[in-house]
């Protein structure tokens, strides 16, 4: 009889949350309350965007995501790397979690390749990430919890701006040897909404289902990568895959459970 893998919990974690100081300090203490190791992923979009404004730097925005030029690209690091990372982790050490603020430049922890500037240049980006699980497996094992900011590298100097919710798939796809892993995506909303009013959150979704809900206009263009990244991740041998508030990290009130077809 095979040995049952230890669960680890991939979770990221939403711009909105980290906006509100009392947002973020409830999602921690909710994030250190989970059982075994975990990892945490965060971006910080809003915050990137409100500081470039105020050193007058403009932010391009096209098809819904965020362009990287080399200033803008010294602006996101400052702030995912810098105090968006370092404000998670000191919150965390006072939930006594032990964690470990790292970009992907970090222990080479994960590197990437910048994407092709055809058909349209988005400047510093990275994809196709290789994750190196050794390391984080090490970390984990010496009771560390690994905080990523959306940064990587591409081994040879340069940094890239990457999508946080595909660091967090790529993660708990790479981990998934070792572990049976478990992919939250927590952000301020209960999970995959169906509408407004009344509130209704979809308790399960498939590919074939989101698929549907995106023809007739229900799913739109900030949950498409969450869900398509989900999938991926369920694809490739992740075990669980969810999205919604800090509340799903306890299994407590309703959250969106994706499904394979």
């Amino acid at each position: 009889m095979k040995d049952q893998k230890e669960t680890l919990s991939v979770v990221k974690i939403g711009g909105g949350v980290i906006e509100d100081p009392q947002a973020l300090k409830y999602f921690c203490q909710a994030f250190s309350q989970i059982p075994g190791p975990k990892i945490l992923v965060h971006g910080g979009g809003k915050s990137a965007t409100a500081l470039a404004e105020k050193l007058g730097i403009p932010t391009k925005m096209i098809n819904g995501r965020r362009c990287t030029p080399k200033d803008s690209l010294e602006v996101i690091t400052m702030t995912y790397a810098g105090t968006a990372n370092k404000t998670i982790v000191s919150q965390l050490q006072a939930d006594q979690c032990n964690a470990l603020g790292l970009s992907g430049a970090d222990a080479n922890s994960i590197s990437a390749t910048k994407r092709n500037p055809k058909p349209i240049d988005y400047g510093f980006v990275g994809d196709h990430l290789k994750v190196n699980a050794s390391l984080i497996k090490t970390l984990l094992s010496h009771g560390i919890c690994p905080v990523f900011c959306a940064i990587t590298h591409d081994g040879n100097g340069q940094l890239l701006n990457t999508n946080a919710d595909t660091i967090a798939a790529e993660i708990a796809i790479a981990m998934a040897d070792n572990y049976e892993t478990h992919l939250w995506y927590c952000f301020e909303k209960q999970g995959v909404l169906v509408s407004e009013a009344p509130l209704e959150v979809l308790v399960s979704l498939s590919p074939n289902e989101m698929k549907q809900l995106i023809n007739d206009g229900v799913i739109h263009s900030g949950m498409i990568p969450k869900l398509s990244n989900g999938f991926h991740a369920l694809e490739k041998g992740v075990h669980k895959v969810g999205i919604g508030n800090e509340d799903m990290l306890a299994n407590k009130g309703p959250f969106t459970l994706l499904k394979k077809n």
